[in-house]
């Protein structure tokens, strides 16, 4: 690991729905969430004579009276531009649908991030049903644990008013320009299927949104809609990315948490992180075959409700396919079809 840790410039946040100042420009607006994680970051972009939104909270009616606050309160006078949207988990997207209606807003959003919006969406029912019963089954929980995670654990992913049925791609590696700022555009799997993240490299300003955070780590799930992906593979790959692509002294703006100077050490740290939770889990099988849901008491030893239960096994599936991804860990399937891992030799 090599340079200083992360340095704050804002020391605390500032109060829900009460934009601050982060730059030049840029309004940081911290929104509430009804989880552990209570809150999320979205930024308002100065663009002419209105404001260009990044991201949007989730979709619920507190959210909504925020905005309608902040809207009529401290930005009273100005205009929303357009919005961008990073990914498609609802804290982020969750008022998209809301918001482009309300005010004749284009969203710009990655592709598959908006895909798979429009599939939540419209066929929400074949996202839960027998295909993640039997993802979980496969990795060791039995019909209790599996019932309790399907009934309570996903509730997050209806907290949204959808999307509009037309948007505009946000790619990677173009340039938008954003009230005379020149931002790239940047994608990173891991977290997100192709989530955006802006950099305007000229004013070292780094819209992260949830691929680097400080102080905090960005999930890394599998989930039934892509067992064997190795997300957290991709993830890291982002990473190498960012230090390459973005200056060591930029402002980082991430989706939750404090803005931060320090980017590169951070990126160490979470490196060392996953290597860590990476060596925990060979360790663990070491001795005796493991299912995921057997290592979840052994990578999160503290106790989980029914939501981060079900974060927590798509994390050990990340890492455990990653694992087999490298070669280090081999999968033996019992007679149920249920999987086992060992070491490779």
């Amino acid at each position: 690991m090599s340079g200083a840790p992360p340095t704050f410039p804002a020391a605390e946040p500032p109060p829900f729905g009460t934009p601050r100042e982060v730059a030049p420009g840029v309004l940081w607006l911290r929104l509430p969430l009804p989880f552990k994680r209570d809150h999320v970051n979205v930024y308002l972009l100065q663009d002419g004579d209105g404001w260009a939104v990044v991201d949007t909270g989730i979709g619920d009616a507190r959210t909504q009276e925020i905005w309608e606050a902040v809207l009529s309160g401290p930005l009273r006078g100005s205009s929303l531009t357009r919005l961008f949207v990073t990914h498609s988990h609802p804290d982020h997207a969750g008022l998209a649908g809301w918001l482009t209606r309300r005010h004749a807003l284009t969203l710009w959003m990655p592709r598959a991030e908006y895909l798979f919006s429009l599939a939540l969406q419209y066929a929400p029912s074949e996202l839960g049903a027998e295909s993640w019963r039997a993802f979980y089954r496969r990795h060791g929980f039995d019909a209790l644990a599996v019932g309790k995670v399907l009934g309570r654990g996903y509730r997050y992913l209806h907290h949204t008013t959808g999307v509009p049925g037309t948007y505009r791609r946000l790619r990677h590696g173009e340039t938008i320009v954003i009230g005379g700022r020149e931002f790239r555009v940047l994608t990173g799997g891991g977290h997100g299927l192709e989530q955006a993240m802006l950099y305007c490299a000229q004013d070292g300003l780094f819209l992260a949104s949830d691929q680097i955070l400080a102080g905090m780590f960005a999930g890394i799930t599998v989930t039934a809609l892509e067992p064997e992906a190795n997300a957290l593979g991709a993830y890291l790959r982002s990473l190498a990315l960012l230090r390459r692509e973005i200056a060591a002294d930029a402002l980082v703006l991430s989706g939750h948490g404090l803005p931060f100077v320090g980017l590169h050490p951070r990126i160490d740290a979470v490196i060392a992180h996953h290597a860590e939770r990476c060596a925990t889990i060979i360790e663990a099988c070491r001795d005796v075959p493991r299912t995921a849901a057997d290592l979840l008491a052994v990578v999160f030893p503290h106790p989980l409700d029914e939501q981060q239960t079900g974060f927590a096994f798509g994390e050990i599936v990340a890492h455990i396919n990653h694992l087999v991804a490298e070669g280090d860990l081999l999968a033996e399937p019992d007679e149920d079809g249920c999987l086992r891992y060992v070491p490779a030799p």
